[in-house]
């Protein structure tokens, strides 16, 4: 007769739950020692409650349910810091401003009035095409600028202005 292999009993949803409902009434101090006998190392100083409790409750389902699988720890691993992800996503909305091809911009610069052509691939002042309108922003000026704040298509923040 054949060997059948039994595996573990599937985990109880209940007794999760009920275990996450522990950790989350626990105060910092709760939350440190539960790390301690977790990780077998005292909790970083820096983690404030919240993320102690999250990181806990994160712990608990993967050895209920499973970790993540190799695959995608390493996508995470190659993946941005949060602060870097945060400006990535903060730059890609900011380009996702579309100029449609035959909108004019216009700049005044030294008591003179500029217009630019967008283009599919591109933007002509003066007859010229440039790739960019930073490069655009350049020939008017003669100096470097970014080119969408140049011609008022981003905000310009004010020095000690606050977003409270």
């Amino acid at each position: 007769m054949p060997r059948v292999r039994i595996g573990p009993a599937p985990p109880d949803r209940e007794a999760l739950d009920a275990e996450i409902a522990r950790l989350r009434d626990l105060d910092i101090g709760g939350l440190r020692s539960r790390w301690h006998a977790v990780w077998g190392r005292p909790a970083p100083l820096h983690l404030p409650r919240h993320p102690l409790f999250r990181i806990l409750a994160y712990r608990l389902q993967a050895d209920h349910w499973g970790d993540l699988d190799a695959e995608s720890k390493r996508l995470l691993d190659r993946s941005e810091s949060p602060e870097q992800a945060g400006q990535s996503a903060v730059a890609r909305s900011r380009q996702s401003t579309e100029l449609r091809p035959g909108t004019v911009l216009g700049r005044e610069w030294n008591g003179q009035m500029h217009r630019v052509a967008v283009l599919d691939k591109g933007f002509v002042w003066n007859g010229t095409t440039y790739p960019s309108l930073s490069k655009v922003a350049l020939a008017i000026t003669g100096t470097r600028w970014n080119g969408p704040r140049f011609f008022g298509l981003r905000d310009n923040p004010r020095k000690g202005s606050s977003a409270s």
